[in-house]
């Protein structure tokens, strides 16, 4: 076996691993990480429920669990666009007053994987951009998984949908 020098350097192929994505949530923390494998590839604030944790429907609770990413919404829509029923609707000023509690920028709606989230995705549960980026880290959302605006548009590009999602305490 020859070994490299500067006129003859040697490389070895690296094994080709494909992609193991993940994303994780902590509501503990109010972090979603973005794995690969066992990477750490990206870490953001979130903001989850303000009225805690559950699988209800209408609880306005972010449940627990595993999910898939099972559409994405949003591709090449201007920062701070308004989403109602997943379509552009408008746009949010940004200096706006928070007010209502808005899907913003992207969406990366989330199927249950469980039985006990399994109406995750009849929920409208969401990781989205918002209109209240000043309460990012803390528990203030609806049930969704809420991200500034920047942020969501970063993760969105980074994910397939299949992607795999864990939310827990």
């Amino acid at each position: 076996m020859r070994k490299g020098n500067a006129d003859f350097p040697v490389s070895y192929p690296s094994p080709s691993i494909p992609s193991q994505l993940r994303l994780d949530v902590s509501i503990s923390t109010q972090r979603l990480r973005l794995w690969d494998g066992f990477r750490l590839v990206k870490e953001w604030a979130v903001s989850t429920s303000k009225f805690g944790i559950g699988f209800t429907e209408g609880s306005n609770k972010t449940p627990l669990g595993a999910f898939l990413v099972s559409e994405k919404h949003g591709a090449g829509a201007a920062l701070q666009t308004i989403f109602k029923a997943r379509k552009p609707v408008g746009s949010w000023p940004e200096n706006g007053a928070p007010g209502e509690d808005l899907v913003l920028t992207r969406i990366l709606r989330l199927s249950g994987a469980e039985d006990r989230n399994a109406n995750t995705f009849d929920r409208y549960i969401y990781i989205h951009g918002t209109n209240d980026e000043n309460r990012i880290g803390q528990r203030s959302s609806h049930g969704c998984v809420r991200m500034r605006n920047p942020e969501i548009v970063e993760l969105f590009d980074l994910v397939p949908e299949g992607t795999p999602v864990w939310i827990g305490e």
